[in-house]
């Protein structure tokens, strides 16, 4: 070892020493009540936090009510935020550094932080954890080189200190050396979120004899009744080796820290119980498995479906023993989720996101459910995507065509759901009226649903295979390039049960597998309707390529899901989308976070169309996406009789008005200030500004707009036309309603939804929205070596026409 580093390392363990003198001090003080935590408390943190490899926040003290009668383990993720009583397992590869010799400083402190916010919301918390001997033979080796002269250290030569050896440590004295220094460290911690901490050393004997586990059960609920976090390990100064097969009947042996912590959870009746190791959590094949897949949920009698690999780079366990350990607990009616507490983007959250239900790791379930995981239900859709795909363009055409049919033969039912869904939703309250109207079907959108489809059916004839190009790269090389589905799809919609059919009919036409996410509020409507898709789908024996996710699944680990799902479409609220665009992870998201469309009137703009247009805009269906919600007017029209017949016909129409800054300018009494130039109203409200011409008008749109849909009125072709190439939008009209922005108005049949991306697809996305390409190169033996200099073959790159509008 260089000297520099040794003389670095007598430094950390001063260092220590120092921190331990302090906290002496702090307990004496404490005892003689003359601790000040203002100015005593910063001079122990800051000893600390001179070694620590991060800083830590302030955890404001936030009380939650938490109770529940132990007894069964939870069914479900989302239950775990429940959890009153948790154990945190640290395996010793998440305590200790990669060298095994110390503590890896920084991620234990982001593990105590994450343990103090729990424990600061009320919940009691306990640890088991390694490291002791880790942290001992770090102390031990520095003593082994310290006690050599720093002298000789200092002017060694390079090769005599390579020559240096450390001897082998006996685990149980490392042990011994190193509880003292790990339990400072965690009190230290502790310290930072006003919370202490209390070490308890057992055995196996602990459990075993009677009298000593009702002492050990007393101490720790007498700890976490004053509000403690008990910190807990196996005595390794002491314990034996570990005797294999040595289980008592019905009870576990204490081999390792895993099952120690599923013993105290049973015996403490702790509600969850997180194991945190250097792997992802359970799967099906050994990590690092070519097909090796991370199970999500592990149900007892599993244990036959997966094959067990090597332990961990430290540590006497392995995951065969985390899952003995992890039934044993779930059988004594705690849940247990095991997980990944070394990976850096995600040790900083691993155990509060468990808490509050998210998918991470294995969660171990007594309850199996009915149907397939929403990861088996991606796996089925893509198998019947791909066939879908094959089919003939006329099949898939038959299959929209029958669920039309279906649309209008089955109303009766459909309707009947619907208004179940309506009256739930009425009674709770929680839907506002704009989104009632979209949760609320009638013949009438039944009617259009099944016209839309058909039209879809049309447009779904020359659509998957379709050459765009055909290039002669050489003689007898020639290469095309078709288009092909995306693949799968994931819609997570938001109370508008008529997008289920509309985009199924879509994803059908474009040959693509789809995953369909729905609001619990349309939850009747939406299993009728999926239900009537599939029935269309199983006369070419495709059912599965449309899936509807009916378990209990977050959004948020929906878009996770990188490794089975394509494509992202979310149809709902600016707040719905904003939250997938942020979870996505991986995934590429098509959509708009929100809906601020503009209609400029222009000093040259006719009277009969401006009104008609406003009123169209806004007032039409005011919760629509490519409603109207700012009306920009030239100032020349301010005191013209124009503006006057605007502002009374929004009054009329019951439309709450907000002035924007230059517009409340002109105005005495002006209507309330707007908050934001940017604001979706989504509702019978809109915002007035005025603009000095069109390139201001153009200006503003550019500044405050989401580049949706944006309108100009005017009766100046050449105004026009310039506002129409300059505007950069997703769609731009003149002298026409910005509720024209829709896929059913286009043309294309339906959408699924309006994207403002810059890529791929913009404005209404339809049937062409939902297709990539790929490139088909037909050769005869050809290579690249014959095209070089020295070679006997040279490039064409001749454009071929198209004359076959699908592939050969």
């Amino acid at each position: 070892m260089h000297a520099l580093n040794k003389l670095a390392l007598f430094n950390y363990s001063r260092t220590v020493a120092s921190m331990l003198y302090l906290l002496h001090n702090k307990i004496s003080k404490e005892v003689s009540g003359d601790f000040n935590q203002t100015k005593d408390l910063p001079v122990i943190c800051s000893s600390f936090k001179s070694t620590a490899v991060r800083h830590w926040s302030n955890i404001p003290f936030i009380t939650v009510p938490l109770s529940r009668t132990h007894g069964k383990s939870f069914v479900h993720r989302s239950e775990l935020k429940h959890a009153k009583r948790i154990v945190v397992k640290l395996g010793s590869a998440v305590v200790t550094r990669g060298d095994e010799c110390g503590l890896a400083l920084g991620r234990l402190a982001s593990i105590v932080e994450q343990v103090s916010v729990l424990q600061n919301q009320g919940r009691e918390m306990m640890i088991v954890t390694s490291g002791a001997v880790a942290f001992g033979k770090q102390r031990l080796r520095h003593e082994i080189l310290l006690s050599q002269s720093v002298r000789q250290a200092l002017h060694s030569g390079q090769n005599q200190l390579k020559e240096m050896s450390v001897p082998v440590l006996e685990a149980r004295a490392c042990a011994a050396a190193g509880q003292s220094g790990l339990m400072a460290l965690y009190e230290a911690m502790f310290t930072q979120y006003s919370i202490c901490a209390a070490q308890i050393l057992v055995t196996n004997l602990d459990f075993h004899d009677d009298q000593k586990r009702r002492n050990l059960n007393s101490t720790l609920h007498e700890l976490l009744r004053m509000n403690i976090v008990p910190i807990v390990n196996t005595n390794d100064a002491v314990v034996p080796p570990p005797e294999p097969n040595s289980d008592l009947q019905g009870v576990i042996s204490i081999k390792d820290n895993d099952s120690l912590a599923a013993r105290l959870a049973v015996e403490m009746k702790a509600d969850l119980l997180i194991a945190l190791s250097d792997v992802e959590g359970l799967y099906d094949l050994p990590p690092g498995s070519d097909d090796a897949k991370l199970i999500d949920i592990f149900y007892p009698g599993d244990q036959q479906s997966i094959t067990f690999g090597t332990k961990s780079r430290v540590g006497i366990g392995g995951m065969e023993a985390k899952v003995k350990s992890a039934l044993w607990a779930l059988q004594g009616g705690t849940s247990v989720v095991i997980a990944n507490g070394t990976d850096p983007k995600v040790t900083g959250h691993v155990i509060t996101d468990i808490v509050e239900g998210k998918k991470v790791g294995t969660f171990f379930s007594e309850v199996k459910p009915a149907g397939p995981t929403v990861e088996q239900q991606a796996e089925m859709a893509r198998s019947g995507g791909r066939t879908l795909s094959s089919l003939l363009p006329q099949q898939r055409a038959e299959i929209i065509c029958h669920l039309a049919d279906l649309l209008t033969e089955q109303k009766e039912d459909i309707l009947a759901a619907n208004k179940k869904d309506l009256e739930v939703a009425i009674s709770g309250g929680r839907l506002s009226q704009p989104l009632l109207k979209r949760l609320s079907l009638s013949p009438s959108k039944l009617n259009s649903l099944s016209i839309g489809l058909r039209q879809i059916a049309v447009s779904s004839q020359d659509s998957v295979g379709r050459v765009i190009r055909r290039t002669r790269i050489a003689n007898n090389l020639e290469l095309e390039q078709i288009t092909v589905p995306i693949g799968v799809l994931l819609v997570i919609f938001e109370s508008r049960p008529d997008c289920l059919p509309q985009v199924s009919a879509l994803a059908i036409a474009s040959g693509n597998a789809l995953l369909l996410k729905g609001g619990k509020e349309a939850s009747n409507t939406n299993q009728i309707l999926h239900r009537l898709t599939q029935e269309a789908l199983s006369i070419h024996g495709v059912k599965d390529a449309v899936q509807l996710v009916s378990t209990r699944e977050e959004v948020e680990d929906l878009c996770r899901l990188n490794q089975l799902i394509d494509l992202i479409i979310p149809r709902g609220s600016s707040h719905l989308v904003r939250d997938i665009q942020r979870a996505a992870k991986g995934i590429p998201v098509l959509g708009h976070s929100e809906g601020v469309c503009h209609v400029y009137i222009d000093q040259e703009a006719s009277i009969e169309k401006v009104i008609k247009i406003i009123r169209d805009s806004k007032c039409e269906y005011p919760a629509a996406c490519n409603a109207m919600e700012t009306l920009l007017v030239h100032r020349d029209l301010l005191r013209s009789p124009l503006f006057d017949q605007i502002i009374d016909m929004l009054r009329v129409e019951q439309v709450k008005i907000h002035a924007g800054p230059k517009f409340a300018s002109y105005l005495t009494f002006s209507p309330s200030e707007v908050k934001s130039l940017r604001t979706e109203y989504g509702d019978l409200e809109c915002c007035i500004e005025v603009v000095d011409s069109m390139q201001d008008a153009i200006d503003h749109i550019h500044k405050y707009g989401s580049s949706h849909t944006d309108v100009i009125v005017t009766e100046n072709e050449e105004t026009a036309e310039y506002f129409l190439q300059h505007l950069d939008s997703a769609c731009v009209f003149w002298n026409s309603s910005s509720r024209f922005s829709d896929g059913y108005r286009f043309g294309l049949g339906a959408e699924v939804g309006i994207s403002t991306a810059r890529i791929h697809a913009r404005g209404p996305v339809g049937l062409e929205g939902l297709l990539t390409t790929k490139w088909v190169l037909r050769g005869d033996g050809h290579i690249v070596a014959d095209f070089s200099e020295q070679g006997s073959m040279k490039y064409l790159h001749e454009n071929i026409a198209v004359t076959h509008r699908t592939s050969s």
